[in-house]
């Protein structure tokens, strides 16, 4: 498997350790715990979790674990920044296929770096981006 991108939601049920990730987003992540592919983390699904943890809908300290992970540098998870390419990219995702700002902002992302998305959201796929679920 070659490189990814990953969505919020696939990130926090990786960190949590939920059964509620697909067996091939399972695969991706423990390819990336061996340090075999990177997994990047669009800079939006920080905002994402910070939102979710104020909202009381995950674990408190979740951005803390995943800053920790990121820390470590033991896998292969790497930020991406929301650059003027990820913008670029953006642009060219039609807001009638992908309505929710954050999620188009991951798929364009991924676009961007010419990568598949580990996703479940079933209307990113009509950007155009491959999806790994």
């Amino acid at each position: 498997m070659s490189d990814v991108v990953t969505d919020t939601h696939a990130l926090i049920w990786y960190l949590e350790d939920s059964p509620r990730l697909s067996r091939a987003a399972n695969k991706a992540f423990e390819q990336c715990d061996r340090g075999e592919i990177v997994i990047y983390i669009p800079t939006i699904c920080l905002v994402e979790i910070v939102y979710l943890q104020e909202r009381g809908r995950i674990s408190a300290n979740m951005k803390a674990q995943l800053e920790a992970e990121l820390m470590a540098g033991t896998n292969g998870l790497v930020l991406a920044n929301l650059t003027s390419g990820v913008v670029d990219a953006l642009a060219t995702i039609p807001r009638d296929n992908v309505p929710d700002m954050p999620d188009r902002i991951i798929a364009a992302t991924a676009m961007h770096l010419s990568l598949p998305l580990i996703s479940k959201d079933s209307r990113i796929p009509l950007s155009g981006v491959s999806i790994i679920w």
